[in-house]
């Protein structure tokens, strides 16, 4: 685990900025503890891929599962930057498998 949050804090650090993804506004912590804010709220979990090689920041995957703040239901999102280009998948996580499902997909611009 301790491995995923300091790798977490390097990619925060690399970025220098933060991100908009559609209605989502990705964020380091004020705390900086190594967690993301998704519109300032932490996520329930954090997990940290590299789609290449290690210390490929340029090639990486974030997942994180973040707690409504319009209805009751979670969010798992999957961040995903390939060759510096980054998205954002969002998922509205459903509380009966009759239901729709709901997908979202959004272009990540870095906010100045």
């Amino acid at each position: 685990m301790r491995r995923y949050v300091l790798l977490f804090l390097l990619v925060a650090a690399s970025a220098g900025a933060d991100s908009q993804c559609g209605p989502f506004m990705l964020s380091t912590s004020q705390a900086n503890d190594g967690w993301a804010r998704i519109n300032g709220v932490k996520p329930e979990s954090q997990k940290f891929t590299f789609l290449k090689a290690k210390g490929d920041y340029d090639n990486v995957q974030m997942q994180w599962m973040v707690q409504r703040g319009d209805a009751p239901g979670w969010y798992g999102m999957d961040y995903i930057k390939r060759n510096g280009k980054a998205i954002l998948n969002v998922e509205a996580i459903r509380s009966n498998m009759d239901q729709p499902r709901v997908f979202g997909t959004y272009n990540c611009v870095k906010l100045k």
